[in-house]
This record gives structure tokens, sequence and C-alpha cells, in this order.
């Protein structure tokens, strides 16, 4: 019986996140409630052992006193010392070792994967736009600042809070055991507790959250001026991008100190509180015993009672501090990671089988949730096996038509059908599998390259993998690939987002990774706009034969690509505003032949189009 595996750490969740505390940390630690109150219980029971502890403190004085030396061994004495025996060496340690496995072996280790891979999860299902708006550092720092946080408060919770609230439960007991008017005066003292927590932890919430959010820009700005080390080298801007980075810092200290003087306050009006205690329960007992009301144990567990319980004031206070701390920072992360920015599949989504290939969209229309750009009207049908090329100016709509093809957005107006299914009623994952792309801004990851052409099949062999390498004229510049660790060709890691490879060596890379994975509908957005010539003219040959039997949908500035398309369509701002092939839309001295005519190198003279 493995108890660290009671909790699934890996467990998905149900529903997407709320955006309420209480309904959020539900959602983040579902599935996991009853090991945790069983952990609860354990320590609630550890915490009950003070009080156990004070009052047979209390009952072997009172035996010792009442017996005197000569006579404190006799048959009830040692009963009563048998049992403390028991207790100190059996009972409590049994108790107390039971509460730290469960929170240690138990709790700790699962709550924390359990959140965030469910907050991971729940993050790869929104749009790109979500990703757009905001740092990827910043993003990830919160996921990994929220699970911490969500950890953290669980496991105090039940660590602290519930072995505290039984000791101070079964020192109330005990002292209404001695006399009400004892237990009286810790009655008010707890009012006076409790009042100083209310009145701070809020306040310290609400910095905690500030704090926790300037620490996040700080990741975010660090992490953008990494990703982008080398454009700050080229425009020569490191101290632009140190004052940024210190700008944010700076606000992050301010927001430390806020929060650092409100802690500073709170611990010591807890410690001058927690000092009265002793005072209190000790002189009171002491007044009792001297009116005969009380016996000399009584002193000595109150007394117990009173140094344990002002020790533990600090202890929780302290800990009370930071878990509102970390409610702030869920708080926080839950406002960054929570909303629902996200492409969703219908609950009757099916699995897309695309037999033939034929693409439609009707009247489509994108804005971006602005009024204006995107792409308005736009109506289209690429036939089954059928190689469209796209040209226009930058911003005339070309990349957000592929992005709502891939579902990347939802589309506002219109539809759009894939062998007669709208791709609104097939999963995303099946709709994604079926075609094949290769951006201008090819994606790499810091893998391996094997790792990075098997992305496109996961499940291909080695020598598949190695035939499309060969096709994408890509295995003879792989195999003299060597990263710092000295790991050489196909094990060679390409360093974040491919920093490692030229430009043309990435989308080779990329251009493999989109031919093993062999899609029926391919997308060609500038696929080959950072090759040389020569790598063009043998990759357009190999491309040539990948689009065999394929749907095809290209994008391209560089015109001389599109020549042997089977149709090309021109947009601008957001409308297709010409059609036919290569020879007709010269032949119609349009806005294609314009660009024709203006091209230099074969690219696309965007400003002498204008």
């Amino acid at each position: 019986m493995n108890i660290g595996n009671w909790i699934n750490a890996f467990a998905k969740a149900e529903g997407p996140p709320p955006q309420t505390l209480g309904a959020f940390m539900r959602w983040c630690l579902g599935g996991a409630w009853p090991i945790l109150f069983l952990a609860a219980f354990l320590s609630a029971a550890a915490g009950a052992m003070e009080a156990g502890t004070a009052w047979i403190l209390g009952r072997v004085i009172d035996a010792t006193v009442s017996s005197g030396a000569e006579a404190f061994f006799d048959g009830q004495n040692i009963a009563l010392m048998l049992g403390a025996i028991a207790f100190f060496l059996i009972l409590r340690p049994i108790l107390f070792g039971l509460s730290s496995a469960s929170n240690s072996i138990m709790v700790a280790p699962n709550v924390n994967p359990l959140v965030l891979s469910r907050l991971h999860r729940w993050t790869l299902g929104q749009n790109v736009g979500f990703f757009d708006d905001d740092f990827a550092g910043r993003i990830a720092q919160k996921q990994m600042q929220a699970a911490r946080a969500v950890t953290d408060v669980a496991v105090e919770l039940i660590n602290v809070v519930a072995f505290a609230l039984a000791s101070l439960i079964g020192s109330v007991v005990l002292l209404v055991a001695i006399d009400w008017r004892v237990a009286v005066g810790f009655s008010v003292w707890l009012v006076l507790y409790f009042a100083l927590i209310r009145w701070f932890l809020p306040r310290v919430r609400q910095r905690s959250a500030g704090r926790a959010g300037a620490r996040a820009m700080v990741s975010g700005q660090i992490v953008d001026t990494i990703t982008n080390i080398k454009t700050v080298k080229l425009f020569a801007h490191d101290e632009h991008e140190d004052r940024a980075a210190l700008g944010a810092m700076q606000t992050f200290r301010e927001r430390a100190l806020e929060f650092g003087y409100l802690a500073a306050a709170f611990r010591f009006s807890l410690m001058t509180l927690a000092g009265l205690l002793p005072v209190l329960l000790l002189g009171g007992t002491l007044l009792l015993w001297q009116r005969g009301m009380a016996s000399e144990g009584d002193i000595v567990a109150a007394g117990a009672v009173a140094i344990r319980i002002a020790q533990m004031t600090g202890w929780v206070s302290f800990t009370l501090m930071q878990i509102y701390a970390n409610v702030g920072e869920i708080e926080d992360g839950m406002r960054t990671l929570t909303p629902r920015a996200r492409v969703e599949d219908g609950p009757d989504a099916k699995v897309l089988t695309v037999r033939e290939g034929r693409i439609d969209m009707n009247d489509l229309g994108f804005a971006y949730g602005r009024e204006t750009g995107g792409i308005e009207g736009v109506t289209l049908t690429i036939e089954p096996g059928q190689k469209l090329g796209i040209v226009g100016a930058s911003g005339a709509g070309k990349s957000t038509l592929v992005a709502l093809l891939l579902r990347l957005y939802e589309r506002e107006t219109g539809h759009i059908s894939i062998d007669g299914l709208d791709v609104r009623d097939v999963t995303q994952e099946s709709l994604r599998r079926n075609i094949g792309m290769v951006t201008q801004e090819t994606a790499m990851f810091n893998r391996s390259a094997r790792d990075n052409i098997l992305y496109g099949r996961p499940d291909a062999s080695e020598d598949d993998m190695i035939a499309a390498a060969k096709r994408a004229e890509a295995h003879t510049f792989i195999l003299d690939l060597q990263d710092h660790k000295g790991r050489r060709g196909y094990d060679a890691h390409l360093g974040e987002r491919g920093v490692k490879l030229s430009g043309g060596q990435r989308q080779r890379v990329a251009l493999a990774r989109a031919i093993l994975k062999d899609a029926p509908i391919l997308v060609l957005d500038e696929a080959t706009s950072a090759l040389d010539s020569e790598v063009e003219a043998a990759i357009q040959t190999a491309l040539s034969r990948v689009m065999e039997g394929k749907t095809v949908l290209a994008i391209a500035h560089r015109l001389s690509t599109l020549t042997e398309m089977d149709k090309i369509v021109v947009m601008d701002e957001g409308r297709v505003v010409e059609s036919g092939t290569h020879a007709e839309l010269l032949a119609e001295n349009g806005l294609y032949a314009r660009y024709w005519q203006r091209q230099s190198g074969g690219f696309l003279n965007l400003k002498a189009a204008e």
C-alpha cells in the first residue's frame, strides 16, 4: 500500500476553472478532498495532544504533592506513570508521525502537480490571442505561482490551522476543568487574538497580490529581453533593457516593502498579545490556588498551556500571514489564467477523416473582435487536390484566413467546411492532424533535431524521419550539428526557438516535419522565404512531390513560386479581389499584374505596389 499514490497527481479537472476564490480552490483540489480531510484529522489529533500533555503533567505534579517522596511509587501512581510513559513514547509519537507522513507523503508531493497540470491543460486550450496579449514568461510564472500557492495553502491549513484549532479547543476544555473563570479569561484573549488577525490579514492578502503581480512583471520583462537577446545586441540596447528591467524591479521592491512593513507590524502586535497570555492564565490560576480553588498541578497545566499557546501564536500568526499572502497570489494567478479566451470543441464534435480534401469557405468574416481589420465576406472553394496560391500585401488577411481554417480563432461570420463537414463540428485535434503547415516564422523546440522532426509524426520510424529530412534537404547539415553538451547530429539540441540554426536551416527542419506528417491538406505560409535560390530550387522539387495528391494553400510574396499553382487568389483589405491562374491574372492587368510587374528578384515589392 503506497500512501503516496492516494491522490491522483495528474487527474483532469471537471469543467473550466471558476473565477471566484473558493470555487477556484475547489476546482484545483477536486478529487483530493478525502485525503486532505484525512490529513487534517490526523493533524488535529496531533494538536489535541498538546492539551493532553499539559493535563498529564498536572496530574503527575498533583500525585507528587499528595503522596510525597516516600509513597510516590505506590500502585496508583505507578499506573499513572505507565499511562504517561505510554502517552509520550507511543500514542504521541504515532499521531505526530502519522500527521507528518500524511502531509509530507500524501499531500505536498501530489497537490502541486495536480494543480499545475490542471492550470497547464487549461492554459494550453486558450486561443493564440491569449498568448499574443501577454508575456510568455509571465503566463508560465502565473501557472507556477498559483500552483505553489494553492499547495502551500492546503499544506499549511492542514499542518498548522487544523493543529492549532485542535490545540485551542483542547486547551479550553482543560481550562474549564481547572476553573471556568480561567477559561473565560482565555476566551477573552482569543477574541482579541482573532480580532487582530481579522484586521491584519485582509491587508496582507491585498498587498501580497500587489507583490505577486509586480514579481510576475519582473519575470515577464526579463524573459522577454532574453528571448529577443539578439535584437537587443544588434540595436545596442543593453542599457535600455536594463532600465526597463530595473523599472520592473523597482516596482516589485516597492510592493515588497509595503508588504514587509505590514508584516512587521503584524508580528509585533501578535507577539505583544502572546506575552499577555502566560500572565493572564498563570496569574489567574495562582489566585485560585491561593484561595484553595486550584491545585499545584492545575498551575503547572495552565502554565504549560499558556507557554505552549504563546509560543504557537508566533508560529500560527506567521503561517496565517503566509496563507493570506498565498491567497493573494492565487487570486492574482486566477485573474490571469481563468478568462475563457478559447476555441472549444462542441459537445458532439466528430473526428475528422479527410477523404477528398475539398475546402469550402462561405462569406467568412473575422475582425479580431474589432470593427475593422481581419477578413470580410471571403468566399472560396478549393477542390480536392487543387493547389491554391494566395497573394496580397501585408495585412490583407492571408494569415487570418489560414488561422480560421485551423480554428486558431473562431470565425465571427460565415462557414468553413472540409469535405462537407463544418470545422466547428469536428474536434480541433483531428482537424489540425489533417493539416500540415510550414510557416515563415518556423517554430523550433529546444530539443534534439530528431524530436523536432518527429513532432510531425511521433510514432514514425527512424528511417522515415531521416527520409523526410533528406527530402527537405536537411539531412546533410543536421549530421554536422553539435550542441554545447557535445551531442551530435540528430541528437544535437537546437536551442530556444532554434536559435542555433540559420533561418534557412530552421525552415528545412520545419519542412521535414511537415513532410513526415504527410497530412492530406498542406498549408505553406512563405515556406521557402528564408532559403537561398539554390536550396529553394531543390526544396521546390521536393515540395512538388510532397504536394502531389494534396489540397494545398500556399501564401507567398515571391510570386515566382506561385506560377505553377492551379489557381491564385489576390486579397486586399480582407477581401478576395481577383481569382484565376497566373496567366489569367496577368491578362486581367489588375492588382496581381501590377504586383508581378513591380516585383524585384521574384519578391513582391509591396511599397511600390501600394
